[in-house]
């Protein structure tokens, strides 16, 4: 790579202008929205305005083209400089800005990527960062593009434990391709930050993780160029720029001062605006064209991904779940091979191993850091470069909900595989067993959640979620479970399976894995005293097959049971009670965990908490005498 050259005095000016502009956008958006957070903006605008005008690659007819630069702005508070900047590059007319935070704009008070030029979206503090590194390891591990990821972060966001989760995995994995700019502007949103100005103990953190790290003047355009072309020539580690800015730069009177954190300026603006503009030296449209970025990174297909060959299990086995994922995980993974696996350090429990040695380089491990994981896999899936399956323990998914429901913000489709579900994984005890997670995926806007009963079920909605838009949640769970369906079954999102059924049925049962075989050994024990149960498999629990299910109950006197290894808050109850709310003569009892659990034997805690199949049995019969 040629040496520095310090750019020409015109440049430099331009680049404080450009700078200066971006603040007078951000003062004018938020005044005509009455809200917003114009001073965060002011703190990175000599930032945006160098990286915009002078280092980043990309186009205005592609913003987020396959080779163009990645830019995540993680502190998405300060959205309006960010809009401000793409309407400089060209992209839109500057007026549109002054529809910011409108109803009827996408500018919206926080990035999107309801916007063309936004990867993921952020506001909910400390994300950003993971996403961009997910990027990142996708343009240098499997693009293996020369696209550069910049991400920038806030100094109060920094206090969050994601960020240094995103840290420590970017530098294991020699990031160099990940620049991270952090604004140290001293003040939070309700006070100063614990560091405030210490940039000394930002370096040595940043550096203590093993980032290469400058400590610039952020309002300084020739040392930030200085500083973002030395991180293009640092190999094997990512790059942290730490920046001493100041909140509100440039606006008398409000500049590093408390109290104006989300707040327009409203009767300073104008003030605040006139010094500005006196600060410009070319008051007329500048001529700052981005640099064209390289071809290299070729077009990816990731529609009708299937698996390689067809389950093939002996009806007479039984075999767990979660073992079927990791067999169908290899398949998908032989018919695409955009198709990756990540885990957080429990792949020889999730079998996500078998996708690691399978395809080595298509698996990325990233430890007990839930948070970071989740980001990590909505960066990858960023641009349909890559089709990622997020495995870890259903429980710890929890830890990341907030990743997970900024995911659906960002439109990420992101499959996401949580094992060990429910009190039948036994001795573990209540710390390990996921009892809430299909009501939090359920939660999520656009969610397809499947809790498949068998291994063939498993298998096919791997394949089913490889090819779901959206957020896809896969239950699995540690017993094994006897073979239930065949290859060929056509198994589809949103229509339930009746799997025992007879013209004389009293009551409908509704479960799911392990409790659809509690169920159904309870249907063998009723049979005995003449009285007969039909059982039905949902596959889904959202969408639910609510057409099946009304049918069925109609077809059973209006009566139902549904049977869960899950609190009675969200999950299968609640969905099947949600399919038949609005038909009359229809009554739902709900088993599932009424309480927190201990530990024990898996059929012990079954009982115990009332899902087995003898308590499948006194729910029936109970149902019954009371009609």
């Amino acid at each position: 790579m040629s040496e520095y050259r310090r750019p020409d005095p015109e440049l430099l000016q331009n680049l404080k202008d450009i700078a200066n502009k971006l603040r007078i956008h951000s003062i004018q958006m938020t005044d005509a929205s009455n809200s917003g957070h114009p001073t965060s903006c002011c703190s990175i605008a000599e930032i945006m305005s160098v990286l915009f005008f002078n280092v980043m690659k990309y186009t205005i007819a592609e913003p987020r083209g396959d080779n163009t630069d990645r830019f995540v702005l993680s502190k998405g508070h300060a959205a309006p400089i960010l809009y401000a900047a793409w309407a400089e590059a060209g992209l839109f007319p500057t007026s549109e800005l002054l529809k910011f935070r409108k109803i009827d704009s996408d500018l919206e008070g926080h990035p999107t990527p309801r916007l063309n030029f936004i990867d993921v979206a952020t506001g909910s503090l400390g994300q950003g960062l993971s996403c961009a590194a997910g990027m990142a390891y996708t343009g240098k591990y499997l693009d293996k593009a020369d696209y550069r990821v910049y991400c920038i972060v806030g100094d109060g966001e920094s206090a969050e434990g994601a960020i240094w989760e995103a840290m420590s995995f970017s530098s294991h994995y020699n990031l160099d391709n990940l620049v991270v700019i952090f604004d140290v502007n001293r003040l939070g949103q309700s006070e100063p930050t614990t560091l405030q100005h210490d940039m000394d103990v930002y370096r040595k953190r940043a550096e203590a993780f093993g980032w290469n790290t400058i400590v610039v003047d952020g309002h300084d355009v020739d040392a930030l160029c200085k500083a973002f072309y030395d991180t293009s020539t640092v190999k094997g580690r990512p790059s942290c720029i730490v920046a001493k800015t100041f909140k509100g730069k440039g606006i008398p009177g409000i500049e590093d001062q408390e109290n104006w954190h989300g707040k327009p300026l409203s009767a300073k603006s104008e003030a605040a605006i006139r010094s500005l503009t006196e600060s410009i030296k070319n008051k007329g449209p500048h001529e700052l064209t981005p640099k064209v970025p390289d071809n290299i990174a070729k077009p990816v297909n990731i529609t009708n991904i299937r698996l390689s060959e067809p389950p093939t299990y002996n009806r007479e086995a039984q075999v767990t779940t979660r073992a079927a994922y990791g067999s169908a995980l290899v398949k998908i993974g032989k018919s695409n091979d955009r198709v990756i696996a990540m885990d957080g350090d429990t792949k020889d429990s999730t079998f996500s191993i078998k996708f690691k040695e399978a395809f080595p380089d298509r698996f990325i491990e990233c430890f007990i850091a839930e948070q970071n994981l989740v980001g990590v896999g909505i960066g990858c899936g960023t641009r349909g470069r890559t089709v990622p399956f997020i495995s870890t323990f259903a429980s710890f998914l929890s830890r990341a909900f907030d990743q997970i429901r900024m995911g659906a913000i960002s439109q990420t489709n992101v499959n996401f595989v949580g094992s060990h579900s429910g009190v039948s994984i036994g001795e573990d005890g209540p710390s390990e067993m996921a009892l809430e997670d299909l009501s939090m995926f359920r939660s999520i806007p656009g969610s397809t959640v499947f809790y498949p009963s068998d291994a063939v079920s498993t298998e096919r909605a791997v394949e089913l979620a490889a090819n779901t838009s959206g957020v896809c949640f896969i239950r699995t769970t540690r017993p094994n479970t006897p073979i239930l369906y065949n290859a060929d079954d056509n198994l589809q999102i949103g229509k339930a399976r009746v799997v025992r059924k007879s013209n004389s049925d009293k009551v409908t049962v509704v479960g799911c894995c392990v409790t659809l075989f509690e169920a159904l050994k309870a249907a063998d024990k009723l049979a005995i005293d003449g009285v007969n149960i039909r059982v039905i498999d949902p596959f889904t629990i959202k969408p639910i097959d609510e057409e099946t299910i009304r049918k069925n109950a109609k077809e059973t006197g209006g009566k139902i049971i549904t049977v869960e290894d899950h609190y009675p808050e969200g999950g299968l109850g609640e969905a099947v009670c949600s399919a038949v709310a609005c038909c009359r003569a229809i009554t739902v009892k709900k088993l599932a965990v009424p309480e927190i659990p201990r530990s024990g034997r898996s059929d012990e805690l079954l009982e115990k908490y009332g899902i087995s199949a003898n308590c499948i049995v006194k729910a029936v019969n109970e149902m019954l005498s009371q009609y």
